[in-house]
């Protein structure tokens, strides 16, 4: 099954900058921005935002203002805050390096079981299997074919380790499950190993149910997220007068919504003006 995978994906992996790098720095900037957003977005992204702080220690030393205006388009700011904070804390728990064992990397600002894993396993070339959406729903149908939770699938993802290039062969399921066994209509009959699936796209779906099951999202515009989003790229072009915030973003609700950014450390007063944390 190994083989026929990666037979598969020598012809089909995706040409992804974060996987020309075993820098572990620069798959841990790739992994928090991909954590909430397309690939596609972050590519150019990633990039631009690698030439601006090229280092753990560029990073830690620019103001919150600078990350935040770096992040522009990504969306779900906060991410680019625990970023923030996560450099910080490995200049000066680790002395700028990033740490190579599981506990340490899982001990930083922001990073969960899955970012941890990832970049053990695609910068330091650790046997560890890095579970997201699309190993999760390759893991429910090819070999369990029932919902699972987040412990069982990292248990059959770890079970899945072959004797070769970890890197590889997580890029190999995180690809087939967003090429092929895809959440919506998966195709089956490009699946190369669709003879040794559990499942056969045949009875309900396992990847249906389960902690990695699909979500469906809430509206978007008019949302608490929304104007958030708004609050933070009108920022990006400056200060903001309390008299001026319901214009700045349309909302008669401004000012609860920049309280929120200012809970988080996205913004702060200074005097009667908000802006980006210096």
């Amino acid at each position: 099954m190994q083989e026929l995978i990666l037979d598969w994906y020598a012809t089909r992996a995706r040409p992804l900058g974060w996987r020309r790098t075993s820098d572990p720095y620069e798959i841990l900037v790739s992994e928090v921005m991909l954590q909430q957003t397309q690939v596609a977005r972050v590519e150019p992204a990633w990039r631009a935002f690698l030439e601006r702080f090229p280092t753990v220690g560029a990073l830690a030393a620019a103001p919150l203002a600078e990350v935040l205006r770096a992040w522009q388009g990504l969306g779900y700011n906060r991410r680019a805050s625990q970023l923030h904070r996560c450099a910080t804390a490995i200049l000066e728990r680790h002395g700028g390096i990033v740490p190579d064992e599981l506990e340490a990397l899982r001990a930083l600002p922001g990073i969960g079981e899955y970012t941890a894993r990832a970049v053990l396993a695609f910068a330091f070339g650790r046997r560890a299997a890095p579970v997201d959406t699309n190993v999760a729903r390759v893991v429910a149908r090819l070999v369990a074919a029932q919902p699972l939770g987040r412990a069982e699938a990292q248990r059959f993802a770890d079970d899945l380790l072959g004797d070769g290039d970890p890197r590889v062969w997580s890029h190999a399921l995180m690809d087939l499950g967003a090429q092929v066994c895809t959440s919506r209509s998966p195709r089956c009959e490009e699946c190369p190993v669709i003879a040794a699936c559990a499942w056969h796209g045949q009875g309900p779906d396992p990847a249906a149910a389960g902690a990695y099951r699909p979500r469906v999202q809430p509206r978007f515009v008019g949302s608490d997220r929304y104007y958030r989003g708004r609050l933070v790229d009108a920022l990006r072009a400056g200060g903001i007068s309390r008299a001026d915030l319901a214009a700045a973003i349309s909302t008669p609700d401004a000012g609860r919504i920049a309280g929120m950014l200012v809970s988080e450390g996205l913004a702060e007063w200074s005097g009667e003006t908000l802006r980006l944390p210096c």
